[in-house]
């Protein structure tokens, strides 16, 4: 299935994401959906705006890419659907109805897990009116504008990628001591630098923030000023997406060629109330 089958198609940045205007997903038919999904593979990221979408419409929506992945933490997903994961500092009879601050940092989402997650999307259920932006980096172009000799040093070098540091280090939500449980479901791994697209072989760096300890065999502090330095270029202006958010909005990434991160809002003066989706991954290779 061609993306030809869209009605309109634009960059959300030169080379990089696509803008879908004129499909409806709540109703879309199946092949419409498809079309969606070899989009989203050759742009590394879509964004469809102005959607009214239902729990079991997002639910529809996500399985067109492949099988929901499950989230680490389950008492924020949404009542009644455990895929939908709620991002808000919403307060209801005095608990918060999800996450709050999550995502602050460039990263890709489950890089401590042996298969991280295909892909990200976002729906936009309410949004302040300034702040709360999503940035996306693209890994693609940055590999591409590294020289030859650059490229030739870094291709072939693993990172050490851990939830345990994770939970011990982040900004917000941090948990010095996570249950045995889940530190035994998310065990320490191993994933490539440079990571290369399964659908076309392009090569994207790949070098997430708070879940790395190492870079395997360079010792710290030079591995990780390494790891800060490649982030640090990749996500440079001419590397980045900044998506401004409306109620409504369908944001879906790569994370197999991209890294993201959120922006801080006044949430004393706005609600935000985001439902979070992932698809199942492979390993990277």
């Amino acid at each position: 299935m061609t993306t030809s089958v869209l009605p309109n198609i634009t960059e959300l940045k030169p080379g990089f994401g696509a803008r879908i205007d004129g499909v409806d997903l709540a109703g879309a038919d199946d092949a419409t959906l498809q079309a969606v999904v070899a989009a989203f593979h050759q742009h590394g990221a879509i964004l469809l705006r102005d959607q009214p979408m239902k729990p079991q419409d997002l639910l529809r929506f996500i399985s067109a890419f492949g099988e929901p992945e499950d989230h680490t933490l389950q008492e924020n997903t949404l009542p009644g659907f455990p895929k939908i994961y709620v991002l808000s500092n919403r307060i209801v009879d005095g608990k918060p109805i999800g996450a709050h601050n999550d995502g602050i940092g460039w990263h890709t989402d489950y890089s401590y897990r042996a298969e991280p997650v295909m892909s990200t999307m976002l729906y936009a259920v309410e949004v302040p009116p300034e702040g709360s932006d999503t940035l996306l980096a693209d890994g693609c172009a940055a590999w591409n504008a590294l020289p030859p000799e650059r490229q030739a040093q870094l291709d072939g070098l693993e990172l050490h990628h851990s939830w345990r540091h994770f939970m011990n280090t982040r900004e917000f939500n941090r948990q010095e001591e996570p249950s045995e449980a889940l530190l035994a479901e998310n065990p320490d791994v191993l994933h490539p630098l440079v990571r290369r697209h399964p659908s076309d072989g392009r090569k994207a760096l790949w070098a997430s923030t708070g879940t790395v300890k190492e870079v395997v065999g360079m010792p710290n502090p030079e591995g990780l000023a390494l790891v800060d330095e490649l982030v640090e270029f990749m996500t440079q202006e001419a590397f980045v997406y900044r998506h401004k958010w409306r109620a409504g909005d369908v944001l879906m990434w790569d994370n197999r060629c991209t890294l993201h991160t959120g922006t801080l809002y006044d949430d004393q003066k706005y609600v935000r109330e985001m439902h979070r989706l992932w698809v199942k991954g492979d390993r990277p290779y």
